[in-house]
């Protein structure tokens, strides 16, 4: 698969199979993001790996998943994820750009997991004061996102956009993601 391939293919994935994740992958995936673009090269981020199974279980009680399919769209046991990274933001460091390297960061994490075959989901509604006391995270670290991985076992669909950005499960469990299309969207040298 090439990285067009992957970035078009690539879906959310909130349902996963009780497999764990390497360590070597998972390293991987934080060696990505750490060679992501950073403004002025200040480089604010560091990431925390999840993979114990107690502290799996404590972090998946931070976070809140698909609120549009609720509660439905929350992984059961033994379809949660088997490993987290935690993004970290050093509010000490980085300039008011630097908020766009987060996204630059989940980006290449999420496309070498899904190199591997790991499914992802970054998650931003999370109860940030809990996580940072189950993992001992300073005060004056942020958490922007979680990203949530394992090997998928759901296959969302892609949808055509019909006004609502509301993704759904069909009658057999599979998740429909609306998206717009590309003419919606794109505009040339002028809006």
């Amino acid at each position: 698969m090439n990285i067009y391939e992957a970035t078009i293919s690539r879906r959310s994935i909130r349902r996963f199979k009780d497999m764990p994740v390497s360590h070597q992958i998972l390293e991987r995936c934080a060696n990505a993001a750490r060679l992501a673009p950073s403004a002025a090269n200040l480089q604010p981020l560091e990431y925390i790996i999840v993979e114990d199974d107690q502290l799996l279980a404590e972090v998946f009680s931070t976070l809140q998943w698909a609120a549009y399919i609720s509660p439905k769209g929350d992984p059961t046991r033994g379809k949660r994820p088997k490993a987290y990274i935690v993004i970290l933001k050093n509010s000490n460091v980085g300039v008011a750009s630097s908020v766009y390297d987060v996204g630059a960061a989940i980006e290449n994490i999420i496309l070498v997991a899904l190199e591997e075959g790991i499914g992802s989901c970054p998650i931003a509604s999370v109860d940030r004061d809990k996580l940072k006391r189950i993992l001992d995270i300073p005060d004056n670290y942020e958490i922007p996102l979680v990203l949530a991985l394992g090997y998928p076992d759901e296959s969302p669909v892609e949808e055509p956009f019909d006004g609502s950005v509301k993704y759904w499960k069909d009658e057999d469990g599979v998740l429909h993601v609306p998206k717009k299309k590309l003419e919606q969207i794109l505009h040339w040298n002028a809006f």
